[in-house]
């Protein structure tokens, strides 16, 4: 496997080993080879129904993984996976108030790298007061003129605070508006929410063995217009760490892949109801492995029930 990944990436290299795009080497001796970034030309991207805009759809997670505190060398590796994540194209980077230090950790890498107007902000409202003092909170620790998307997380008072969200779009002080849940929660709620009230994004977890949002929710999305961002893709690591006890099928060459990861998030995003998929990470190694699904061939349905069919028989 190790060889394949590297005869597959040989053509992103300059001359010198250096990366097409000028990304920086990692500088740690006892760090590992860290795999080039693909060329952003390249990725896949998917249309946001409500505006036709396109974003890539692999983004960046950060609950737990930019959870780091005041810890310099972790916040500089935070910051260097998303000098990776930019390099290889990525925009949509999503957090949350409840992500601890995240937002700030966030905010200090967009300024470093001087990335404010790459990013695709995606945060979220989650108080049961009027969330506007929050949101400006958030904002700040961002380092971000705006918000490119706000959710109602988890559906915390969404009935005071989607109208606070649709009124700052109305006013052009926000570009979107979405919800979110995670785990499987709440998916009556969230279906009632996407037929009776006007949304952008719907956020909700989705992976190789979590599928019950293919039931009704990615369907009505897609009948009602509403970008999909999908959470937990590899079950916070579950997945991987199950998957990984396992040699890599012979198909995954049948869809580009060269890792289980690439693998998860081919079958993540292939789904044509899905916009965009968040793994955390605080690895560049990993962070540009999950960008590399980003490219080459994506599954048809049938070959997408076959890996589904694949996984669960493990």
């Amino acid at each position: 496997m190790k060889r394949r990944v590297l005869l597959q990436l040989v053509p992103l290299l300059g001359p010198t080993g250096a990366l097409a795009q000028g990304l920086p080497p990692i500088s740690k001796p006892t760090a590992p080879p860290a795999l080039p970034s693909p060329p952003p030309a390249l990725l896949l991207r998917r249309a946001i129904p409500s505006s036709g805009e396109q974003i890539p759809v692999v983004g960046l997670g950060s609950w737990i993984t930019f959870n780091v505190g005041n810890d310099r060398g972790a916040r500089a590796q935070c910051t260097e996976v998303m000098r990776a994540f930019f390099g290889a194209g990525g925009r949509l980077i999503d957090s949350s108030p409840m992500y601890g230090s995240s937002q700030a950790v966030i905010g200090d890498g967009l300024q470093q790298l001087a990335a404010q107007s790459q990013v695709f902000s995606a945060d979220k409202v989650w108080t049961s007061a009027p969330g506007a003092g929050q949101i400006e909170t958030s904002r700040q620790l961002w380092r971000v003129p705006a918000f490119d998307l706000l959710q109602v997380h988890n559906l915390l008072a969404w009935q005071v605070q989607l109208p606070l969200l649709q009124g700052m779009k109305a006013a052009g002080r926000l570009r979107y508006v979405g919800v979110t849940t995670s785990e499987g929660r709440r998916h009556s709620d969230i279906e009632q929410i996407m037929r009776t009230q006007r949304i952008d994004f719907v956020q909700l977890s989705y992976n190789l063995l979590d599928r019950e949002a293919e039931e009704r929710l990615l369907p009505l999305a897609q009948e009602r217009g509403i970008a999909v961002l999908v959470n937990r893709p590899f079950r916070q690591g579950d997945l991987l760490r199950q998957l990984q006890r396992h040699p890599l099928p012979a198909w995954a060459d049948e869809i580009d892949c060269a890792s289980w990861a690439q693998i998860a998030l081919k079958f993540v995003v292939s789904h044509p109801a899905v916009t965009c998929a968040i793994p955390a990470t605080s690895s560049v190694t990993h962070v540009r492995e999950n960008m590399a699904a980003a490219l080459g061939r994506l599954p048809a349905e049938a070959f997408r029930k076959r890996m589904a069919g694949y996984v669960s028989g493990l």
